[in-house]
């Protein structure tokens, strides 16, 4: 028995170093894609953060932490070097008008920002529970989007004054504007897209992704030949579908834990980020003919991203966390964490600020990633 014990257990570390090198083969033999990691920062600092957002024009980049006390941290764009910070804001994203030199954040209330100086010009009282947040240049206005009702408060983003609330029917995740007095919002827990007049803020359409996708939460838009790309969770796809009339075009794989998305119109791809630590390259290679290009490995937990559409490179942020302490003997294993919905700290894989299922994260671990060609 003994001796049959020693030999299963060579054959077994026998055949787990060849699944391991056959694994390695595996990943050195995926063809190379255009994009790479260029450069890795750890940034450090405390606390979660969900969205980040890169202001091209103003050349700096911001991520919201919910540390304490909370703030917007805020970085060079160009060499990721830590340039200033927005008190007292304890928020999910940001947005900047470049038309007024004006930033707001979803904290409640509002904290809208001087981004020149970094100096806070007031505090903008809103319902709900602010999370999601887009810019809008049509009519230099922003849409503060939130899983309880009201689901978007609209506010001039030159005076910060609240102009009205949107019901969308469900709970908004990322918007898109077409730069023509059209808003896009995916609606996460009713599988569809909002399509919103940016000039009455009235409802006009709901494009059912008729389970092609579900949970999604990130979306880009190709506002020339007017397609969307809306990135889900559950089935976890890429739905590609016409932002005229919501024929869905094309469905395509991405990775685990999707939050973010976003196209290049001068490369004509798209991007999904996800909390598996994947960025899912899509080619878009005519109005009705879309590829996958490249799934490029980041790190666990990236899961939102941010594009800058002057230099085309992408960011996206994560962190290291402690691992789970083991339970003690003869105890039951914990329950598996919730994934899904508007909870914060569900993981790197799922919603959240990334506090990594309960683990506590790794001090000075927080990471910037840029990508590139």
């Amino acid at each position: 028995m003994r001796r049959f014990h020693f030999l299963s257990i060579s054959v077994l570390m026998a055949a787990g170093v060849a699944l391991f090198a056959l694994t390695g083969i595996a990943q050195q033999g995926s063809p190379a894609g255009p994009y790479k990691v260029l450069k890795t920062v750890k940034a450090g600092g405390e606390g979660g953060f969900d969205y980040i957002y890169a202001d091209a024009d103003g050349k700096k980049l911001y991520i919201p932490r919910r540390s304490n006390p909370p703030h917007v941290s805020v970085y060079n764009l160009e060499t990721l070097e830590s340039v200033g910070e927005i008190p007292d804001a304890s928020a999910a994203g940001a947005v900047v008008s470049p038309k007024d030199g004006h930033g707001f954040a979803t904290s409640n209330p509002v904290t809208m920002w001087d981004t020149k100086t970094l100096m806070t010009i007031k505090k903008i009282d809103v319902q709900g529970a602010p999370d999601g947040i887009l810019y809008d240049s049509f009519n230099d206005r922003v849409y503060i989007l939130s899983h309880r009702a009201p689901n978007a408060t609209v506010i001039d983003a030159k005076d910060g004054n609240v102009l009205g609330t949107i019901d969308l029917g469900g709970a908004p995740e990322q918007a898109q504007s077409d730069g023509k007095g059209k808003i896009y919002v995916d609606i996460e827990d009713k599988g569809n897209v909002a399509v919103v007049d940016a000039r009455t803020m009235m409802v006009l359409n709901h494009y059912d992704l008729m389970g092609k996708g579900g949970q999604c939460a990130g979306l880009a838009l190709d506002a020339k030949n007017e397609i969307l790309f809306a990135a889900c969770r559950n089935p976890q796809s890429m739905v590609i579908l016409s932002a005229k009339d919501g024929k869905i075009l094309d469905t395509l794989p991405i990775g685990q834990g999707t939050d973010g998305a976003a196209f290049n119109p001068k490369t004509m791809e798209a991007f999904a980020s996800a909390g598996d630590g994947t960025l899912t390259v899509i080619k878009e290679d005519g109005p009705t003919s879309f590829s996958s290009e490249e799934t490029l490995k980041t790190m666990t937990g990236a899961k939102t991203m941010t594009l800058d559409v002057k230099t085309d490179k992408i960011y996206v942020m994560a962190a290291e966390y402690e691992a789970p302490a083991a339970p003690p003997a003869g105890a039951a294993p914990a329950p598996a964490p919730e994934r899904g919905g508007e909870g914060r700290g569900r993981g790197p894989g799922g919603r959240g600020f990334g506090r990594g299922f309960g683990r506590a994260m790794v001090p000075g671990s927080f990471t910037i990633l840029e990508v590139g060609k």
